[in-house]
């Protein structure tokens, strides 16, 4: 078991280029790879959480590998497109429902996809994050849509430009329709921030990883900056968001628990990562993950790996 978080550049360049397009990743959440190899389709139940009344499995099903977002690079967000098709998305999201998950966390532009989806027989709950757009709103609630959680992209950067309370009239918004209210955020201080303004929020979406800091930011944290500037994962981030989730009595869900697939290269660290994040995290709490299932069974592996560390002690 690794003491620090790897890099995916320990080997040669051409091993690496070898395998960056088998390399699973994900964005509101990262996936596992071959963590326990292939899985029976029965599975045990999933333990599950509360948002609102609805009860849902604390492990959740991201999207941005469905939408070829990988935060790894244009060369693995290409074969993500190519392998979600519609039919292979639907497809997945069945499995999904085989190995015990019930909620589906992605966007708008998604909704038709997951009407398909329940017309085709499916049964999962949907959460949303959306960036103010108060039009869609209705259509998300209309769809069956049970949450809206605003983008944790613009969050942030209203955050620190102080202008976070922008988002408070969004929120209000989502409540009058009758949805869940979430926020989604990569920084412990912005759950802080709403905490301490006592907002009505339901739920927190919470990125462990503070992976957008700016050069400057990083320059005066670790004393250099890295190449690509780009987005930068450092071991010590989730403890420092854990310790957020857990001053809040409302559910949090973790996403990119796996550094957007930097630890999805070898089982170990996938255990050590779901290890961590339900210690550290609270019982009412649940993580999403997002699932490149091209190469193993992703969902099963990662259902189980909810169920060995998610499950709560007796």
């Amino acid at each position: 078991m690794p003491s620090e978080v790897p890099g995916p550049h320990g080997g040669p360049r051409r091993e690496f280029l070898k395998q960056i397009g088998a390399l699973p990743v994900a964005a509101a959440a990262v996936p596992c790879v071959g963590a326990l190899g292939a899985a029976p389709a029965a599975q045990a139940a999933l333990p599950q959480i509360k948002l609102g009344p609805h009860s849902v499995s604390r492990l959740i099903v991201g999207a941005n590998c469905f939408n070829a977002g990988s935060h790894l690079s244009t060369f693995v967000n290409r074969e993500m497109k190519a392998y979600y098709t519609p039919e292979q998305i639907l497809k997945t999201l069945r499995r999904c429902q085989e190995v015990g998950i019930n909620a589906w966390q992605s966007g708008c532009g998604n909704l038709p996809l997951y009407r398909r989806f329940l017309d085709e027989g499916g049964k999962m709950h949907f959460l949303s994050i959306e960036c103010d757009n108060p039009q869609v709103i209705q259509t998300l609630k209309d769809g069956g849509c049970i949450g809206i959680a605003h983008h944790g992209e613009r969050t942030d950067s209203l955050f620190k430009n102080k202008r976070l309370d922008f988002a408070h009239d969004y929120l209000k918004r989502i409540r009058d329709a009758g949805l869940l209210v979430g926020v989604s955020t990569h920084m412990p201080d912005v759950v802080d921030y709403v905490e301490s303004k006592g907002w009505d929020v339901d739920y927190y979406m919470t990125c462990v990883y503070e992976r957008h800091r700016s050069a400057e930011a990083l320059k005066q944290l670790l004393g250099y900056v890295p190449l690509p500037v780009g987005e930068v994962y450092l071991r010590e981030d989730p403890p420092r968001m854990y310790r957020a989730m857990r001053a809040t009595k409302r559910p949090c869900l973790a996403f990119k628990i796996l550094a957007a697939g930097r630890l999805s290269d070898h089982p170990a660290w996938v255990d050590m990562a779901f290890r961590e994040t339900f210690a550290g995290i609270k019982p009412t709490d649940g993580v999403i993950v997002g699932f490149y299932d091209r190469y193993s069974d992703q969902p099963a592996e990662c259902a189980e790996l909810v169920r060995r560390y998610g499950t709560p002690k007796a």
